[in-house]
């Protein structure tokens, strides 16, 4: 990473680059990172992250704008990060949605996978308008893929299912994914079979978070951890999703399927929600003796920038989390004392 660029805006790319060369040593550890977050170091609305061979450049600006950064950067990062080879651009408010789900500006042939710490998973850069695999819950994955060994595992709001998959790589018994998307679970499974994990200790079931969840709970199931990791809003017929205001009403949705000693991870992604306000409402809930707060699992340090990069900080302090994605585990405690039958 030492080749320089000479132009007008050679300011910010310079900054851009030497955001990207803090990350130098990620490459020989990780497949898919942030290279570049621009909202806290210093260009708001660009993010460039790799996944693979592919970069993939999300524009939040105004379509068009920025076009002369993009292309320099873009081409610095192929002819100076190894193995980078496709560069896709996503322009989040671009009125075409394929421009919205990405067009490739250079290369031909994106990354369909990546693997993390061992486990691999399926790719589709194009599906949606992220990426398909989320990077901030890194930390997440390494705490599923070392803690949940014979358990049986509910990842709720699944989308493509990364947080089952590493449950899966950390040999959990039982692992059901569910979102209301079944495109979404379709890229879920194939992360599975990438793995030869065992096909029946998967399960994907299509449908509302609430109709689900109300379903599972009538047949008295229960499992030894829940993950619930919800879109910022959603309103469905089965109800509503809306992390700023009501986070509570979530958790208390899937403590009965939860066995005695069992847990919860809760994820809240509420940009403007403080940390010290969401955690508010975590000790709220952890007054009753049947619910504690055990830890906070960190986002990395690629996603929310390093100390000498950061120019600006989130627009809503998010401590005792050091990121607006903010990620809890509770241990549950049953009334009834109930566990997980174990067959």
């Amino acid at each position: 990473m030492e080749q320089d660029i000479e132009t007008n805006d050679h300011g910010v790319i310079a900054k851009i680059i030497y955001a990207i060369q803090q990350r130098s040593s990620m490459i020989k550890t990780f497949e898919a990172y942030r290279l570049f977050n621009g909202f806290y170091e210093g260009y708001p609305g660009l993010v460039f992250d790799r996944y693979g061979s592919t970069l993939v450049i999300f524009n939040h600006n105004t379509p068009g704008t920025s076009q002369h950064v993009i292309q320099k950067v873009a081409d610095w990062g192929l002819q100076n990060i190894q193995g980078l080879k496709v560069v896709l651009l996503k322009e989040r408010l671009h009125p075409e949605e394929k421009n919205r789900t990405g067009q490739l500006i250079r290369g031909t042939s994106l990354a369909d996978s990546v693997t993390e710490w061992g486990v691999r998973y399926a790719l589709n850069l194009q599906l949606n308008q992220d990426a398909s695999f989320y990077l901030d819950t890194r930390g997440l994955r390494y705490w599923l893929k070392n803690n949940v060994s014979a358990q049986h595992i509910l990842n709720t709001f699944a989308y493509t299912g990364s947080l089952g998959v590493a449950a899966g790589a950390g040999n959990a018994i039982r692992v059901v994914q569910t979102d209301i998307n079944q495109k979404f679970l379709d890229l879920a499974q194939r992360s599975w079979h990438l793995n030869a994990f065992e096909p029946n200790r998967c399960t994907t079931l299509q449908g509302d978070f609430f109709k689900v969840v109300g379903k599972m709970r009538l047949q008295q199931r229960l499992f030894d951890g829940v993950i619930l990791d919800p879109p910022f809003f959603s309103d469905t017929d089965g109800g509503r999703v809306d992390l700023k205001n009501d986070t509570t009403r979530l958790i208390n949705k899937v403590r009965p399927l939860v066995a005695h000693q069992g847990w919860i991870i809760v994820i809240n992604n509420a940009l403007y929600l403080s940390g010290e306000d969401f955690m508010n409402e975590i000790k709220a809930l952890c007054q009753s003796k049947y619910l504690s707060f055990e830890k906070i699992i960190s986002v990395p340090p690629d996603i929310t920038g390093y100390p000498d990069t950061i120019v600006t900080p989130p627009p809503v302090n998010p401590a005792p989390f050091n990121h607006p994605t903010k990620i809890t585990l509770l241990q549950v405690f049953r009334k009834d004392g109930q566990k997980v039958a174990r067959n």
